[in-house]
């Protein structure tokens, strides 16, 4: 099972701040943690939104792009983890190792369990899909 550890942003991810060397080192120790456990897929923090951009869809189709900075701060993605664990619980243990993402104010990180393919129906599509994810294994 993969599960997807999302940080929200904060006012100060958003303006640009790095965190502090205390939390950088906890979460560089936590990372390790989770490499040697074998469980870490990948991890990322991102740019703050003004250097990003969305692509919205009208009722028909058409895309428009918006160029970021984005007003809703808490409902932002900062940073993830993906980790590939046996069970929802193991999930729930490695988010509550983690080390609390933004200096001295409240603030969580939001874990959701990805789809796998197996999940779906089997059809054409899931086929590709299946041969894509191939593809990248072998690319990596």
């Amino acid at each position: 099972m993969r599960f997807m550890m999302i940080v929200k942003a904060s006012k100060d991810s958003e303006a640009g701040k790095m965190p502090g060397a205390s939390l950088l080192a906890a979460m560089n120790r936590y990372n390790q943690e989770l490499m040697k456990a074998g469980v870490l897929v990948d991890l990322s923090g991102l740019h703050p939104s003004s250097k990003g951009f969305k692509v919205r869809y009208s009722a028909d189709g058409q895309p428009t792009v918006i160029d970021g900075p984005f007003a809703e701060t808490k409902e932002l993605v900062g940073g993830y983890w993906i980790i590939k664990v046996n069970s929802r619980e193991e999930a729930v243990e490695w988010a509550r190792r983690a080390p609390a993402p933004h200096e001295n104010q409240d603030c969580e990180i939001e874990v959701r369990q990805i789809f796998e393919l197996s999940e779906f129906e089997p059809n054409e599509a899931i086929d590709q899909a299946r041969e894509l994810g191939k593809q990248l294994q072998n690319n990596k």
